[in-house]
């Protein structure tokens, strides 16, 4: 069995908007100035999603990066993870987290279009295969 990706964060500016906050070095979030008690796998999957605000990630490419998980895992904890973050962000939920339905999902800015719209040039988000 392959080790565990990693997840570390090197010289990524922290993440700011008018409610949420994200600390890379210090692996920590903090919603409207309140630290966010969050577990390490709730953590990896919001931070690899604010690292790529508006882009969709397919639930396979999150899968293997926060879980190392491959293709022929057929697991639903991806879906567990994402609906206990959302009930950590509160109102704000819909805001941040989109989901798109077939694909994966996509974390949008706090202000940002809550919509899934077809792409008109930039493809789906693919990380590592």
């Amino acid at each position: 069995m392959a080790p565990l990706p990693v997840i570390n964060h090197p010289q990524v500016l922290p993440y700011r908007d008018e409610h949420l906050s994200l600390d890379f070095d210090q692996q920590a979030a903090t919603l409207d100035s309140e630290r966010m008690t969050l577990t390490r796998k709730e953590y990896d999957l919001l931070a690899l999603l604010v690292q790529h605000a508006g882009e969709i990630i397919p639930r396979e490419a999150l899968l293997m990066q926060v879980w190392g998980y491959g293709a022929e895992i057929r697991t639903r904890t991806l879906d567990v993870h994402v609906r206990r973050l959302r009930k950590k962000l509160g109102g704000y939920a819909d805001q941040y987290i989109e989901t798109i339905f077939g694909i994966g999902y996509r974390f949008q800015p706090f202000g940002a279009a809550r919509f899934f719209q077809a792409p008109v040039s930039k493809p789906v988000m693919a990380i590592g295969a």
